[in-house]
């Protein structure tokens, strides 16, 4: 097992790294079941994640999601057997450390809502549309910022963004079938 990493003498003020990942198919687990936990796991459905909820109980909502799993007790180490990525949403800060923990010990991404020291990864406010994410984070300092300025870049997206982004894609391949590199290629502005 790898020794846990010190986060209040790691982090830096530009520590983090933007990427998009692919849950498709993966197994994400979610610890608790407030409406916390409930608006966090609602966002991992989009993502096409394998999704186990374990909670004591579920706020109303949690029964209508497709394809997510409840499972009905307190959290045990073992329910992180196989998880890809956890998010760790309980309001006991005790559950949330062990979560942490044993994430950081078995090298499992977490995030664990509202504590960004207690985080491998951050959750940024999502915007959805096609293939095209707006994604914005303030690095957990301020959610609210993150999601009002989320909402304002969402209003300058064109709503023909999808098929917009579907027609570049075709140009892209065309272009790399030729042999010719899209990585330096100066894009004229498609908007």
């Amino acid at each position: 097992m790898a020794d846990p990493i010190d986060l209040a003498n790691a982090r830096r003020i530009d520590d983090g790294y933007p990427i998009v990942v692919r849950l498709a198919g993966r197994p994400v687990l979610v610890v608790g079941g407030g409406v916390i936990a409930l608006r966090k796991t609602e966002g991992l459905v989009a993502s096409g994640a394998t999704i186990t909820v374990v909670s004591p109980d579920f706020a109303e909502g949690f029964e209508t999601l497709e394809g997510v799993t409840l499972v009905q007790g307190r959290y045990e180490p073992a329910d992180l057997d196989g998880a890809w990525l956890v998010v760790a949403a309980t309001n006991d800060p005790v559950v949330q450390q062990q979560i942490f923990d044993e994430c950081e010990s078995r090298g499992v991404f977490c995030n664990a809502v509202d504590d960004p020291d207690r985080c491998s990864f951050i959750l940024p406010a999502i915007e959805r549309r096609g293939p095209v994410i707006v994604a914005v984070s303030t690095q957990g300092r301020s959610p609210s910022l993150a999601k009002y300025l989320k909402e304002h870049l969402a209003a300058a997206i064109p709503e023909n963004i999808e098929h917009l982004a579907d027609e570049l894609a075709a140009k892209r391949k065309a272009i790399q079938a030729s042999g010719e590199s899209t990585e330096d290629r100066e894009w004229p502005n498609p908007l």
